[in-house]
Formats: structure tokens, C-alpha cells, sequence
């Protein structure tokens, strides 16, 4: 049967587009593959329709409802789907400081997909071959990079492949031959800016975001040229002196000038009402509060801003005063709804805080009851009065376990030994303090982290992944943070000591949006840590950190099927029309965070293939990182006057790997080499090195008055759930075995 069917979305006017551009950057062309055509000037109707052929913008279309009408392949015959064809990406990628998170787009019989690595490949739908492939060649030596490796998806348009690099680039390749047609830096990565999202091709424009709320920066979202990468206007998402916004932070310091609120996500447009929208990240720093007074705009909030002009027009802020990492890095998703008998324009974003923001987008008011409710203060971290509380139930259990209790206890040991306070459970925005540590659900992987939710018209339910976590917050515990944290530092300003990622349990929820209510959930031992998608044939699909691609019936969350990719299922399935039939293509590579198995494993799935599952992936351990290379100078940063006895570690994207795992009593000297490629430390009996910038070492001594078991872990938020963690003993003497 021919899988198309008729969109029934919204029309809108012809695009134009202009002029020259400049080159920059080397490819390494791959094989030939089959004739494709170069993607014209997308129309606003083209992009805003829901996609029943190709799959030609990251969220399916410019709603990011990540909705395909597609039905050939249903609830009745989903168990029959196998592979088509399956293909490696080169090695590209498969290191474990790298994620994959791309979302695969698609365009006249060729996917465009993007590795962690930020190399693309275009690929010839029907065969699995390479037409071209894109190398990024990044500097091995960024070092303000949040959380992996990634690239959430390229974007097309005016025949032009559009990626956002980690070097903070924006780069636009010929679409039928991966050479750079022109390069702009949006933000220099030494400063902290790096690019992980999506871009956005709409109406002769490319927009893009950056990252780096936990590096000090100033957030923006920026529109340039599709054609010559002129930089067209930039909206700050911290306001400046004169603008709106800005009397929500101190008028005796700047610290609104390293004020955070990056934008992790790709944004949505509505061309009928000419605004586009995103959320932001966290204020800046994360978990210090002291010295921004306010409610920090425009930090933890979704934006409405001119399409064309970048204007403000409308914002709701998710948390007043972040202090707690509950940034909005999910995409937001545009939808229309009944309620109360009256047809409104929706948008939702699930946010870290467990909680899905349901408003009208016209005017950003709730719809459904938000009420703003007083909550736990602190005068020193300057706490907002009163958060805003959806009437909708959290997508996750707003609660602390005993395990996750005894979790945090064990990590807040290894950080400050008997100098810990004892943590105490507490409800959601409990503020810190200086003597005590509140376990505050959820922690700062959240709730729904970067995965983007999808949506169906068909059951008018939203599908949201999320992470069950919390978090001991510690005030005032890294020292080497400094009073007046410049660009490019990595600055918390205390530590989270949280679980989640890769060892959290994690929900898959339905939720109707016509009245913010629970349809279903379900409920999971391992993180949900990938996006999903919606068909016509009542299907969401959902990876699994196993390595797992599974489908369930979009009405009731029964599971249907579940098929083995090889590597951790962490991205977002695509799903187009070929030659007539409905097939699924999914990237599987893995997560740094999730600890899920690297790899760089392309799929195609169809009704009519006969490729079966493969072995699940398995995790490269810390003496096997492939495609990765050690950082130059790591071997030559060790201190010449090391003492004799001291005990080497080496630290990496997410292990750590000690020379000996045992002591007698007395000092102990660690030396700490990072030779990765993200920032790390190491704190063992209540004692922490400083940040340990990669290829550089540090030296920390430690006392152990008594034998017994002492565990040690990474600091750095997230990385000791992802694997950061370990336990050294100290025997009663010499003769005891190591």
C-alpha cells in the first residue's frame, strides 16, 4: 500500500532567500550513492506541514511535534518490522566522551545525520550508502564542553546541509557534496559557548542557540543568512541595561554579563502567528544564588519572540531564581487543543523540575492552572518568595527513596568526610545552607532533560521521557571557584551530589493535553534517555539505554516491539516515506551520561526488511576508548617530583582507573591525570582536588587515620552516576592482600 496520507495542517506564504558566502574547513568525501535533488527554499507551509514524505526539519516539522501521519506501519502489524539495511558511520564518534543524540533528517531518497564527533554523513536512503561525509576535524583541546560530545541533528534548506559545531561554529555544506559553502563563528568555545542543538532552517534564516550556562556565559539565540551566514539579529536571553528583564537582576554588580540561559534545543515557529519559540538554561552559577538577586530573567523560561525581527513578545518563566540546575533543555511543541469548549493554540516544554509547562501560545498564559506558591527560603542564596506550580501532577514521583537517601549520604562522605552534614529529605525548591543538605527531588539531570517530547493530533496526547532523581545540595563546598567567575570557568558555585543518568529509574508518560492529566505511564529500572516520535499508525517510539528501539501503542503504552541495535538507543527515531512505503531510520551510539554502549550504528526499518536484531553493545571499559586518542602533553603532566609512593589515577570520560585500590594507614598521595576530555576532579575521605582541566594532573594527599572501605567519586555533576565512582580500601597493614 502507498503510505501517504493527506496533511491536514496550516498554509502559509513563499519564502525568499539572498546572496554570497565565504568557505572554511576541510571534508573528506565518502562513495557515491544514488541521484538525489538539492533542497529548494522550503515554503513556511512545507516546513509548518506535518511530515508525510520526507522528514526534512529536526522536530518533523516547525510544531516539533516529531509526529509522522504515516500508518502503514500500526499497532496490527509493528511486530513484523526489521531491518532494511544497517551500516556503520566510520568509527566517527564512538569514543566514551561522545553522545549520540542526532535526530536523522531526510530529504528526496537521502539521510543527513550527525555524529557526536560533529562529522555528518549523507546517506542514500535505499541502499545504506555513503554519498558524502563531512569531517568537523574539532580541536581536541576544548575544554568547556557541559555534558559529552553531542550534536542533536543538522538542518536543510536553499541546498544546504546546516550543522552547529562544538568549537561554537555555524557551518553550511553543499547539500549534494559536503564541501563548506560558508562558516560563521556564533561563539568561541574558550570563552564557553559551544553548539549542540539543531539548527532551524526557516524562511531564508538559520537559527541557532548556545550552550554553556555552566561556563558563565551570556545566553543567545542568533539569526543569520541561510545563504551567506550574515549574522541578521541576536536576541539575549540575559537583558542588558534599558531592556526588559533586566531589573530582575542586580543593579550593584554585573552579574547579568555571565548570567547563563544558553539554549540547548531547537526552536519552534508558528507562521500563522509569525512568533518563534525555545526555552532556556540555568542561571549562572548553577547552585549560587548569592550575588544574583532576583528572578533572574530570562533564565529557566520559554520565549516568544518576532520570527522575522527577533523582538520580544511574550515569556513564562519555569523557576524564579534557579539555584537548583532546573534548567529547560527539552524542545518545546506546538499544538492546537479543545478546552473548555474553546479551540487554543497550545505549547508545551517538560522541564527538569518533572513538571510539563502546558500554555497558550498566543499569549503565553497557563492553560490550566499554574498558581505561584510559597516555598523554603534562604536569605543568603536570595531565594524567590514563591514558584510556580502547575495544577497538572508531575510526570515523576516528587519524592525522595530511602535508596537515593543512602546514595547521596555515601557521595557527600567521600566529598567532605566527617565534615558532612547529614542530608535530610525535602520537598522540591528547598533551598541550601551552609550547615545543612536537603535531598531535594529532582536532582539536576531531572525530570526531562534534553530528550525532546513528542506529540500526536491523533490521541492529542504529549510523550514525555524523563529520569527519577534527586540531589543533596552542599553550599559553599569548591573553594576554587572564584568570587568573580570569569568566561569560559566552570563555575557551579557548590555541588550537587545527585543521582540520576544512567543509574536512575525513569518514566515513559502519556499525558492528554486537553486537561494536563496523566493517560499512562510507563515505568521503568533504567533512565529514559531518548526522544520520541508519533505515527498515524497509533505508534510512539522509544529508545532504550539497553540498546533497545521499541514501539507502543500511543493509546493504552502497551509495548508492541522491541528490536536489539547494537549500541545505546539515546537519539530520536525518524520516520519517512520511501519508494512508496513507510520506513524507520535510527541512529544508535550511545551516551557518555546514560552509560550506555558507544557505538555508530545507522538503521533503516521496514515492514519488508529481513535483518534481525544484533548483540546488545558493550561499554568500553578504561582501557579501551576507541577512536579517541590520549591528550597531548597527558603523559608529560605528570610532576617530575612525583613521590615513589604515590598512587597514579588516571580519569576519563566516565572512569577512573587506579594503579592499586589499597593502602595501609597513614598519608596517601594521590596523583590525578585527566586524560579525557571534559573536566574532572577526584574527592576521597572528605578531601577534593581542585578541576583538572584536561591533560593537566593534580596532586592530593589524604589521611586515613583507620582501615576500612573509603569510596571516591568525580564531583563534576552527573559524571559519577555516569561511572565516576569507586571504592579504595585501607587494610590494617603490610601483610594484608591487595
Amino acid at each position: 500500500m502507498n503510505a501517504r496520507v493527506r496533511n491536514r495542517f496550516r498554509t502559509a506564504a513563499l519564502l525568499t532567500g539572498v546572496a554570497a558566502g565565504l568557505v572554511l574547513v576541510l571534508i573528506a568525501a565518502g562513495c557515491g550513492g544514488g541521484e538525489s535533488s538539492s533542497a529548494p527554499p522550503f515554503s513556511e507551509s512545507k516546513l509548518s506541514s506535518l511530515p508525510d514524505g520526507d522528514w526534512i526539519t529536526n522536530g518533523g516539522s516547525t510544531f516539533n511535534q516529531r509526529h509522522s501521519p504515516l500508518d502503514e506501519i500500526d499497532t496490527e502489524n509493528v511486530d513484523e518490522l526489521k531491518g532494511i539495511w544497517h551500516v556503520d558511520l566510520e568509527g566517527s564518534g564512538v569514543a566514551d566522551k561522545y553522545s549520540g543524540e542526532a535526530q536523522p533528517i531526510v530529504y528526496d531518497g537521502v539521510i543527513y545525520v550527525v555524529t557526536g564527533a560533529d562529522d555528518v554523513f549523507a546517506v542514500d536512503a535505499r541502499t545504506g550508502k555513503k554519498n558524502w561525509a563531512y569531517r568537523a576535524q574539532l580541536d581536541r583541546k576544548i575544554s568547556t564542553v557541559c555534558c559529552g560530545w553531542t550534536s542533536r541533528g543538522v538542518a536543510l534548506g536553499e541546498g544546504k546541509v546546516y550543522v552547529g559545531q562544538l568549537d561554537g561554529r555555524l557551518v553550511a555544506l553543499d547539500q549534494e557534496t559536503g564541501e563548506v559553502e560558508w562558516s560563521t563563528q556564533v561563539g568561541r568555545w574558550q570563552e564557553g559557548y559551544t553548539i549542540t542543538s539543531a539548527p532551524l532552517y526557516y524562511d531564508g534564516r538559520v537559527y541557532t542557540g548556545l550552550s554553556g550556562g555552566e561556563f558563565g556565559v551570556r545566553g543567545r539565540l542568533t539569526a543569520f543568512d541561510a545563504n551567506t551566514g550574515e549574522e541578521l539579529w541576536r536576541f539575549w536571553t540575559i537583558p542588558g541595561p534599558g531592556e526588559f528583564g533586566h531589573e530582575t537582576w542586580p543593579q550593584d554588580n554585573d552579574s547579568w554579563k555571565g548570567g547563563g540561559a544558553p539554549v540547548w534545543q531547537t526552536p519552534a515557529v508558528d507562521p500563522e502567528l509569525g512568533l518563534l519559540y525555545f526555552s532556556t538554561g540555568n542561571a549562572s552559577p548553577d547552585l549560587d544564588g548569592r550575588k544574583r538577586a532576583g528572578d533572574n530573567l530570562f533564565t529557566a523560561s520559554i520565549l516568544a519572540l518576532d520570527a522575522e525581527t527577533g523582538e520580544y513578545r511574550w515569556h513564562f518563566q519555569e523557576v524564579h531564581h534557579d539555584i537548583w540546575d532546573y534548567d529547560a533543555p527539552s524542545p518545546v511543541v506546538l499544538f492546537d487543543v479543545e478546552v473548555a469548549g474553546e479551540e487554543r493554540h497550545g505549547l508545551a516544554q517538560a522541564g527538569k523540575t518533572g513538571f510539563l509547562y502546558l500554555l497558550d501560545r498566543e499569549t503565553g498564559e497557563p492553560l490550566y492552572g499554574i498558581d505561584e506558591q510559597p516555598v523554603p527560603q534562604n536569605a543568603l542564596q536570595r531565594t524567590s518568595k514563591t514558584q510556580p506550580i502547575p495544577s497538572n501532577p508531575p510526570f515523576i514521583p516528587h519524592e525522595v527513596s530511602d535508596a537515593m537517601l543512602a546514595d547521596v549520604r555515601a557521595q557527600l562522605e567521600s566529598t567532605l568526610g566527617p565534615r558532612a552534614p547529614e542530608p535530610f529529605k525535602a520537598p522540591i525548591f528547598t533551598p541550601p545552607s551552609r550547615t545543612t543538605s536537603p535531598v531535594v527531588p529532582p536532582g539536576p539531570a531531572g525530570g526531562t532533560n534534553w530528550p525532546p517530547t513528542s506529540y500526536s493530533p491523533q490521541t492529542e496526547m504529549l510523550y514525555v521521557c524523563a529520569l527519577v532523581t534527586a540531589s543533596g545540595y552542599i553550599y559553599g563546598t569548591q573553594t576554587e571557584f572564584a568570587e568573580d567567575p570569569q568566561p569560559g570557568k566552570l563555575n557551579f558555585g557548590s555541588i550537587p551530589v545527585s543521582t540520576g543518568f544512567g543509574e536512575s529509574a525513569g518514566t515513559f508518560t502519556a499525558i492528554d493535553a486537553r486537561s494536563g492529566r496523566i493517560a499512562w505511564q510507563q515505568r521503568w529500572e533504567d533512565s529514559c534517555y531518548s526522544g520520541s516520535v508519533t505515527t498515524g499508525g497509533n505508534l510512539v517510539f522509544a529508545g532504550r539505554n539497553s540498546g533497545e528501539l521499541q514501539a507502543y501503542d500511543a493509546t493504552s503504552g502497551e509495548r508492541l516491539w522491541s528490536f536489539q541495535t547494537g549500541a545505546g538507543a539515546n537519539s530520536t527515531p525518524t520516520v519517512f516515506e520511501l519508494d512508496g512505503k513507510e520506513v524507520v531510520a535510527f541512529y544508535a551510539a550511545g551516551n557518555s551520561l546514560a552509560r550506555s554502549a558507544h557505538g555508530d550504528e545507522l538503521w533503516l526499518f521496514g515492514l519488508d526488511g529481513t535483518l534481525g536484531p544484533v548483540a546488545p553493545g558493550h561499554r568500553a571499559g578504561s582501557g579501551d576508548h576507541a577512536g579517541d586518542a590520549p591528550q597531548d602533553g597527558g603523559d608529560a603532566a605528570t610532576p617530575p617530583d612525583s613521590p615513589a609512593d604515590a598512587i597514579r589515577v588516571e580519569a576519563g570520560e566516565m572512569y577512573f582507573e587506579l594503579a592499586t585500590r589499597s593502602a595501609v594507614p597513614g598519608a596517601v598521595t594521590f596523583e590525578v591525570t585527566n586524560a579525557g576530555s571534559l573536566v574532572h576532579d577526584f574527592a576521597i575521605n572528605g578531601e577534593k582536588t581542585p578541576l583538572i582541566r584536561p591533560g593537566e594532573t593534580a596532586r592530593l594527599r589524604v589521611q586515613f587515620a583507620k582501615p576500612g572501605t573509603y569510596r571516591y567519586v568525580c564531583t563534576v555533576p552527573g559524571h559519577a552516576q555516569a561511572g565516576m565512582k569507586g571504592t579504595f580500601t585501607i587494610r590494617r597493614s603490610d601483610g594484608d592482600a591487595r
